[in-house]
């Protein structure tokens, strides 16, 4: 009984964690295009190359998992990764801002 109880526990945590990190990552990538414009310069977008590739180490973010770009912003935004460029973009984004922009990258494949 104890471990019945304890086996639908962990289900309902899983498929609530789940739920919680989809939900994070949903995001209009036609609105992401828009908000987006300032991070192209240096991340690059549809196959072009990033920008200072010899100078700064900068992530190509075409085809990122939406999430991972949601939790960096939100890193960013709270001081938890550092970078003060970043620090600056992130910190005018809006949950809705990083999960468009997310879902803007998320989608670009090339």
């Amino acid at each position: 009984m104890t471990s019945s109880i304890f086996a639908r526990g962990l289900v309902l945590l899983t498929l609530g964690v789940a739920a919680s990190a989809s939900a994070q990552a949903i995001g209009d990538p036609v609105a992401g295009k828009s908000k987006a414009f300032a991070c192209t310069g240096c991340h690059g977008l549809g196959g072009t190359k990033v920008a200072y590739p010899d100078v700064y180490k900068v992530p190509k973010l075409g085809g990122q998992h939406a999430a991972y770009i949601v939790a960096a912003l939100k890193a960013y935004k709270s001081g938890e990764r550092f970078n003060e460029t970043m620090k600056a973009q992130a910190s005018a984004l809006s949950e809705k801002d990083m999960a468009d922009i997310a879902a803007y990258y998320a989608a670009d494949k090339k």
